[in-house]
């Protein structure tokens, strides 16, 4: 070969060595084995022509000889260029000058602010123990802070005793904030004595899904790579919920990196069968949530990781749209499909948490600045509701226990006066844009990759993020952008089918809808709405217009106060 040609390679591990390959959007199916035995018989060499030749297998190309010939230098000075940006120092949370916009062409949405109208609350009074209350959702809580029958201060105290209590059985706790936790409760005391109330999260004690950054605590990510990690500032989340008087007791668990429910200290496990995980990622918020050990939770979603642990826990999750609630201060994943949302005890808790951190912070480019009109006196028989007619038809054999459930929540909401409208989803191949998470992962998390960091994390398998992070290396730049074509053509499929309905009702794991609205962007609200032979929960899924979260939790408020699944409680053990 030319020298001209070559660049030397003789210094770049074999890490490095797939990557620039995989960068370069080249096969990497020989490089484990005759590939990269030939670069160290001749570690002055780079790209040759028979390298160029089977690594044109994964691409589906094939190139004549004259056509390698020219690709050489080329591939050579890419490979100059990933190093040169490699050695720029890119943090977690700096993202790629590319926003992802769920928004398509011709559609518009309400512009005009309207106080958000809650269910009127019956008086409450204080049980005799305090703990009788732990179970309580928010919106009966927060009765007993205004009217100062309980205080903020007791309030937390008994929440973080069940945290201490319960969290060896369930391993749903990163780190206490107990100190801080005390010191919020006191001035929610105080402000609430001298007639400052700031509303019904005032003096509330929650729990972060601990890859939100909290000042002065540790914010791990769940996993052992960064459990030592601490970041200097608060989450706008955080910051929000702190400013609506909120009181943060607890970091919780997330399975590592946001996947799954193992984390480097355990497993967290679902109170209502301690014997099977809480399923994740939002694993902690879930079971902490459903356990009575917090007042709500915060977590986050980018394919299933609200749904699917809030099912799992049998508690209440929304998934709001892409860009309304902002991600500064979070852990990235994946920038254009990760979400966060409120893990509560009933639909009303979730829309009162959800309008106290939604809205634009000036940090997160992605959030828009429309309003949320919560009305739970709504008339949801003037909604137009859909259900996905098919994903109800197919439930497996397996899972006739769930279509049971699935079934029974349409005769719900039919005898609720809603007319249901048959309808189904974009028919394109939606699993195959999986990989997008994938390469957007493996950007986010490089750097563990190439510093073989990656070895750190508890779990080292074929389903796993390591795996995930090494193979998202081989995914060319040009089916990343291909596969963003295609999800442009699927959220404009998805507008017109949602341009005459305004939720629509589907099984929470059936066919293709979980990932389709992660890509699309559409909001999401997961409620229980049953309970299996083993004593798990199940639950039943409600989808929304981009940006209507209002009419989403105002169907799925509907249906819940109309069963009565969300009010039945784990049995813990002492």
């Amino acid at each position: 070969m030319d020298k001209n040609q070559t660049i030397s390679l003789a210094k770049v591990n074999r890490r490095q060595f797939l990557a620039y390959f995989s960068a370069a959007g080249l096969s990497t199916t020989l490089l484990p084995g005759v590939l990269w035995a030939r670069m160290q018989e001749n570690p002055a060499a780079t790209v040759t022509k028979g390298m160029l030749a089977e690594a044109e297998k994964i691409a589906g190309l094939e190139f004549t000889e004259a056509e390698r010939d020219l690709m050489l230098q080329d591939l050579d000075e890419y490979l100059q260029s990933y190093k040169d940006i490699r050695e720029v120092e890119l943090q977690n949370s700096e993202a790629p000058a590319l926003l992802f916009n769920p928004v398509v062409p011709d559609q518009s949405f309400k512009a005009r602010r309207e106080p958000s109208k809650y269910s009127k609350q019956e008086e409450v009074r204080a049980p005799s123990k305090l703990e009788d209350v732990a179970f309580w959702p928010v919106t009966r809580l927060a009765e007993l802070i205004r009217t100062r029958q309980v205080t903020s201060v007791d309030l937390t105290r008994m929440y973080l005793s069940r945290l201490k209590k319960y969290d060896t059985q369930l391993q749903c706790v990163v780190t206490l904030t107990e100190e801080l936790a005390l010191r919020q409760a006191k001035q929610a005391d105080q402000e609430i004595a001298a007639g400052n109330y700031r509303g019904a999260l005032h003096g509330i004690p929650w729990g972060a899904k601990d890859l939100l950054a909290t000042k002065d605590y540790k914010t791990t990510w769940g996993a052992a790579s960064h459990k030592e990690q601490v970041i200097d500032m608060d989450a706008t989340v955080v910051q929000r919920l702190e400013s609506a008087g909120a009181v943060l007791v607890a970091k919780l668990t997330l399975g590592a990196l946001a996947w799954g429910d193992v984390w480097f200290g355990g497993k967290t496990k679902n109170p209502w069968n301690p014997e099977e995980g809480s399923s994740g990622s939002s694993a902690g918020p879930a079971s902490a949530t459903a356990a009575g050990l917090v007042g709500f939770a915060i977590g986050s979603e980018t394919w299933g990781s609200i749904v699917s642990p809030a099912t799992r826990c049998g508690v209440t999750g929304l998934r709001p749209t892409f860009g309304r609630v902002s991600r500064h201060g979070a852990m990235a994943l994946s920038w254009s499909m990760d979400k966060l949302g409120p893990m509560c005890r009933s639909v009303e808790d979730g829309a009162l948490v959800f309008e106290a951190i939604y809205g634009p912070d000036g940090h997160d480019t992605t959030v828009v600045d429309l309003p949320f009109n919560y009305d739970a006196n709504v008339d949801v028989t003037k909604l137009r509701v859909g259900y996905l007619k098919t994903a109800f038809e197919e439930q497996r054999e397996e899972n006739e226990e769930w279509r049971v459930f699935d079934l029974r929540s349409l005769d719900v909401l039919r005898s609720l006066g809603i007319e249901l409208v048959e309808m189904e989803l974009p028919d394109e191949p939606i699993d195959a844009m999986a990989f997008i998470l994938s390469a957007e992962a493996g950007a986010a998390f490089d750097d563990l990759t190439r510093n073989n960091r990656d070895d750190l994390l508890v779990r080292q398998e074929r389903n796993a993020w390591p795996n995930v992070f090494r193979h998202a290396h081989m995914i060319p730049a040009v089916e990343y952008i291909q596969a963003n074509r295609l999800r442009t053509r699927v959220m404009e499929k998805m507008a017109e089918i949602m341009h005459d309905i305004d939720v629509y009702v589907a099984p929470s794991f059936v066919g293709s809808n979980l990932l389709l609205n992660n890509l699309t962007g559409h909001p999401c609200v997961v409620l229980p709405n049953g309970f299996k032979k083993t004593g798990s929960p199940t639950s039943i899924s409600f989808v929304g217009n981009l940006f209507a979260e209002a009419e989403t939790l105002a169907v799925a408020h509907a249906y819940q106060s109309a069963t009565d699944f969300h009010l039945q409680r784990p049995q813990l053990g002492s």
